[in-house]
């Protein structure tokens, strides 16, 4: 590798890296700042929610990397360009194809980075991430644990609790169960305390007033109680099984699926077929967007005004891949046979990238065949 090849590629490293951490910084905190809204207000602790935004964070860093790479090639080519050291290499007999050697280097290592997150770690934080949300959902405990305001922890019950002790002690507390139609219970006491005993969890609660309502018959009956339990845990049930996720399934696993795996039997073959060809189709497009933005700049010569035309056809052509690759992800979806459409937008890039620097190297061989045919 010559000074150029690591200056140029040093250059990419170092921007990539910084385009990576805002974009990846915007996200995340816009994303944050809502979750930790809901998971706190749900009775959730601060790690809890420290810990859901951390597991977004492979999905975010896929999502951001091919635009921090080709944001990173846009920006580097352009100021090698706009500071003529661009233009110095052309003049001394380098062709684009020998110039964008580091930009490929370049691109193969955010591929590498891509292929490391999509088929391992984005995987494995989604799996994780639909356990704990699991968990979170049955947790009646932490769902019950909020003072101050009304809770409807399933439809048709209503729970309020005054204030919360630090020892635990629930305070004016309030259960309102209008789940039967025809039975409408409300229950109130001074105070109550929540007891498990392993998956079962009861409010206990003392001296207090349990109002029965008949709507059939329009009875209302009090009864006192100096201490009443009620079994919630039914309230944690869910009327449907919880379904895995295919997002967090591994890689080798769909990959095994499509030659009739375990996985076949929940999922269809478009949906096998349409997750892991998307997982595979990142690889290849975080070439395709640098060797773009780079071999676009390229078709450019030397101007005091900049290469302006060139940038724009440069987001025109990283908007036209993006779109593409949503088109092919829905086509595989239906057409699991034909996977390689999946791949076709990457390699479509790679190719018109090819082409570009084709053409941007033609002017050079046009001039240097006059002072060829005068020797």
């Amino acid at each position: 590798m010559s000074k150029f090849d690591g200056y140029f590629l040093r250059q990419l490293l170092v921007l990539c890296g910084f385009f990576a951490f805002v974009l990846v910084g915007v996200f995340w905190i816009s994303k944050a700042v809502s979750l930790f809204d809901r998971l706190i207000s749900s009775g959730q602790t601060a790690m809890v929610a420290l810990e859901f935004t951390a597991l977004t964070l492979p999905t975010l860093v896929r999502t951001v990397m091919p635009m921090a790479a080709f944001c990173a090639t846009v920006y580097v080519t352009n100021r090698l360009n706009r500071e003529s050291e661009m233009t110095v290499m052309l003049a001394t007999g380098s062709s684009p194809f020998r110039l964008a050697r580091p930009v490929i280097l370049f691109g193969l290592i955010c591929a590498a980075m891509l292929a490391t997150i999509t088929l391992y770690l984005r995987p494995a934080a989604m799996l994780r991430l639909e356990a704990r949300q699991a968990e979170v959902a049955g947790d009646m405990t932490a769902q019950l644990l909020n003072d101050g305001q009304f809770m409807h922890p399933v439809k048709g019950v209503t729970v309020y609790i005054g204030k919360i002790d630090r020892d635990g002690t629930l305070n004016d507390v309030y259960l309102s169960d209008r789940r039967a139609p025809e039975r409408v219970v409300t229950y109130t006491s001074s105070k109550a305390y929540l007891a498990r005993s392993g998956e079962q969890i009861a409010l206990v609660m003392v001296e207090g007033t349990a109002l029965q309502m008949e709507t059939g018959r329009k009875t209302l009956s009090t009864t006192v109680f100096r201490d009443f339990s009620y079994d919630i845990s039914a309230l944690a049930k869910r009327d449907i099984e919880r379904r895995q996720g295919i997002r967090g399934m591994p890689t080798l696993a769909l990959a095994a699926a499509l030659s009739g795996g375990e996985l076949s039997e929940t999922y269809s073959q478009g949906e096998i077929a349409e997750e892991l060809q998307e997982r595979l189709s990142w690889i290849g497009v975080s070439v395709a967007v640098t060797l773009i933005g780079f071999s676009t700049l390229m078709l450019g010569t030397f101007s005091r005004f900049g290469l302006w035309p060139q940038l724009i056809a440069a987001f025109a052509g990283l908007i036209a891949l993006e779109g593409m690759r949503s088109t092919a992800t829905a086509f595989v979806a239906t057409h699991p046979g034909l996977w390689w459409v999946q791949h076709a937008p990457a390699l479509g890039g790679i190719c018109l990238s090819i082409m570009f620097l084709m053409i941007a190297g033609r002017p050079l061989r046009l001039r240097q065949r006059p002072s060829a045919d005068l020797a």
